[in-house]
């Protein structure tokens, strides 16, 4: 057994495959632990209520493996959400509503890219700063009251399309778009570039800062269509709306195993550490596991992740050291 441990090791397949295996072990305990659990409808629920999450982790993926990340997608989300609510109540059109939510997050994300790129300002405090900025504008717009009465804007995060919840479609989207940039395009080249080693990508001629330019504005799309789901879901424009949104991102990436050293992380894997947290989170509930305990077990995970990342990359650097 040792042996056959130290030989999967070597070929890599326990990096590569393990969120994976992971995911379907937990599937299977999950589905022995509860007998509601594998329904239809439960699993439809698991993938709705993950939807706005994954959709900031798909953003995340791309910033982290380029070295970066955003600390205020979730300030961001709720501020682009509020004026995409108002600017529906005010004009009745769901098109501009849509519109105004993505502008506005980009409009964020630029400033962060810009504070990054040409200030030199680590992506940790600048998107810190922006976290604070958005979520007092949220707040000073709406003078702090909730925007009730929202009507048709529910179709975004409530309705669905052949039977699909539509929160899944624009999961399925996103998911498909950040895996085509990251896999099949010269900037998802250049993202996995300059997350593992930005002055060589420099020197070999990548325009560093462009990238983290595209990168912070690809995030700020995601961010925007995040907000209009999460709004619709609520049934509200909720200026104090989606705390803490912004570690359920990073947990979700960071368990589908990218890396926060950068150069690291796919969608797929995102994507399967975004229904760890959303099958561990109903499981949980399902059988009635204290809220306390819940908040306990999201964090121990998140530090098995990390500590798990560092060890197969220490792992891999020592095998491609010895080989050399």
């Amino acid at each position: 057994m040792k042996n056959f441990l130290q030989k999967l090791k070597k070929s890599n397949l326990m990096g590569t495959f393990s969120i994976y295996f992971v995911l379907l072990l937990l599937f299977l305990v999950s589905m022995l632990a509860n007998e509601n659990f594998a329904t239809i409808g439960n699993l439809s629920n698991i993938s709705r209520q993950i939807a706005v999450g994954t959709i900031l982790a798909f953003g995340q993926t791309i910033l982290i493996i380029n070295g970066m990340l955003d600390l205020s997608s979730g300030s961001v989300l709720a501020l682009a959400g509020v004026l995409s609510v108002d600017a529906y109540v005010k004009t009745g059109s769901l098109l501009l509503a849509f519109a105004i939510g993505i502008i506005v997050a980009v409009a964020c994300n630029i400033l962060n890219g810009l504070m990054v790129t040409k200030f030199k300002t680590p992506p940790f405090i600048a998107t810190l700063a922006m976290m604070a900025m958005a979520r007092g504008a949220a707040l000073l717009y709406t003078n702090g009251q909730n925007i009730y009465q929202i009507g048709d804007y529910i179709v975004f995060g409530q309705g669905s399309l052949l039977g699909v919840p539509n929160p899944v479609w624009f999961l399925v989207v996103t998911m498909f778009v950040t895996w085509y940039l990251l896999k099949h395009t010269v900037f998802g080249r250049s993202v996995y570039a300059i997350g593992g080693n930005e002055e060589a990508s420099n020197a070999s001629g990548i325009n560093v800062d462009r990238v983290k330019m595209k990168a912070y504005i690809i995030n700020g799309i995601f961010v925007g269509i995040a907000g209009i789901i999460f709004m619709s879901r609520v049934n509200g424009g909720l200026p104090n709306g989606a705390n803490g949104y912004e570690f359920k991102a990073l947990t979700a990436a960071v368990i589908g195993g990218t890396s926060f050293s950068g150069g690291v992380g796919t969608a797929s894997g995102t994507l399967a550490g975004a229904f760890i947290v959303g099958f561990l989170d109903n499981i949980m509930v399902l059988v009635g596991v204290n809220s306390y305990l819940q908040q306990i077990v999201r964090g121990a995970i998140i530090a098995l992740a990390v500590i798990y990342d560092i060890y197969f990359k220490t792992t891999r650097k020592k095998n491609k050291a010895a080989k050399g």
